[in-house]
């Protein structure tokens, strides 16, 4: 919410480490105009020196970056970093007494087997925060000082998925999921990539990482199973196309009985009934419906009575899974109306 009152003096301090790339970015929009507080530091490393407003006009934020050298001068710490660098930091600041939000990959999974095959990457036993989906963990969230902040693509697809799978009483069995989904450029980060490039990717889609995409551990944790032990099939494609920024996210289930989409429909209605980002649409959801917003839009065609269902969601990448969602989780974890600084 955006209200006109002054500043408390008294307000949180935050800072966030790695405020260069584009996740980084929409946190520096976000933080800086956010009433509940107050935005102390902007860390970098390559970017170090530069201002904000000269690296991204839009933020209209003057603060230089500054290179991260340790320190815990705020409250609250935003972690924008890419994946494998947020071990190292984490531990000084939650000793500290630090409220630390990750966005990256290296606290999201309970298994250390799975994070290693899917990340590549060793990982401490105990790097384990608590999951910050705010529509399924609000209460774990209210209570934690170090969250890990969901993935774009598993953000669009538990969502989608999650009221079958939890408190789903009288609903059909999902046998089976087919998932694709398509991202925009800047998921990949602001690094450049000859493959990522205009003259590569305009006019064009195609498919990466099939089957072994590092949020599909991720998605079947949230939905209470695994990877290695699924409870259903699921299929995950990730395509990227040639949009800068959103997720749209196509899941085609299989129910062990006929369901009426109209009565699935109202399952989702009343699931998400507190939910003040979840939208469940009657008619056709678009990328556009959901760009620079911290909306998440899901549809439910109407099948008829069917044991096949179609779920699409639709979702910012760079707000719903990333930014926004970890300010959505940030107010939680303060106290406050999980919209402030988002509508």
């Amino acid at each position: 919410m955006t209200a006109s009152k002054p500043m408390d003096s008294a307000a949180p301090t935050v800072s966030v480490i790695g405020a260069s790339g584009y996740s980084g970015a929409e946190l520096t929009r976000l933080l800086q105009r956010h009433q509940g507080v107050k935005l102390q530091h902007l860390y970098a490393f390559s970017q170090a020196g530069k201002r904000a407003d000269d690296l991204y006009p839009a933020t209209g934020c003057p603060m230089t970056y500054l290179p991260y050298e340790g320190g815990t001068q705020s409250d609250i710490y935003f972690l924008a970093l890419p994946h494998g660098e947020a071990h190292s930091l984490v531990p000084a600041l939650a000793a500290a007494g630090k409220k630390v939000i990750d966005l990256s990959g290296d606290f999201r999974l309970k298994s250390t087997q799975e994070h290693e095959a899917f990340y590549g990457s060793k990982k401490p036993a105990e790097a384990v925060m608590t999951y910050a989906m705010p529509e399924l963990f609000k209460e774990e969230i209210a209570s934690a000082t170090t969250v890990s902040n969901p993935g774009c693509y598993a953000t669009s697809i538990i969502l989608a998925l999650a009221p079958l799978f939890r408190g789903a009483g009288g609903m059909p069995k999902v046998n089976s999921v087919a998932c694709t989904a398509i991202s925009g450029l800047s998921g990949a980060g602001r690094s450049s990539k000859t493959e990522l490039s205009f003259a590569e990717m305009s006019e064009n889609v195609r498919a990466y990482k099939v089957g072994k995409h590092q949020h599909t551990p991720e998605i079947m944790q949230a939905l209470g199973t695994s990877s290695t032990d699924p409870s259903f099939a699921f299929t995950f494609t990730p395509m990227i196309g040639s949009l800068v920024r959103g997720i749209y996210s196509t899941l085609t289930l299989s129910l062990d009985s006929p369901a009426e989409a109209q009565a699935i429909r109202a399952r989702y209605a009343e699931f998400y009934q507190g939910a003040p980002f979840v939208r469940v649409r009657n008619e056709m959801t678009e990328v556009r419906h959901v760009a620079h917003t911290n909306f998440c839009d899901i549809h439910i065609p109407d099948s008829g009575r069917s044991s096949s269902l179609v779920v699409i969601s639709a979702i910012d990448n760079l707000l719903k899974g990333a930014a926004g969602q970890a300010v959505q989780n940030m107010n939680i974890m303060l106290g406050l109306d999980e919209r402030t600084g988002l509508l």
